[in-house]
């Protein structure tokens, strides 16, 4: 069986983003946590925690 996997690549605003890392840094929540909770890969979010977002 051949399943096709939707690729389709999401957009975030800015806001997002930044609550997204507030949630890491300000109140603490682990990383791997705050991607779960918001759907996101654990990698994506530390690259906006990286890039100041």
């Amino acid at each position: 069986m051949n399943r096709r996997v939707d690729m389709t690549r999401r957009k975030f605003s800015r806001e997002f983003k930044v609550e997204a890392v507030r949630l890491v840094t300000d109140r603490g929540v682990a990383v791997a946590q705050a991607a779960r909770d918001l759907d996101l890969a654990e990698s994506v979010l530390r690259r906006w925690m990286a890039n100041g977002r």
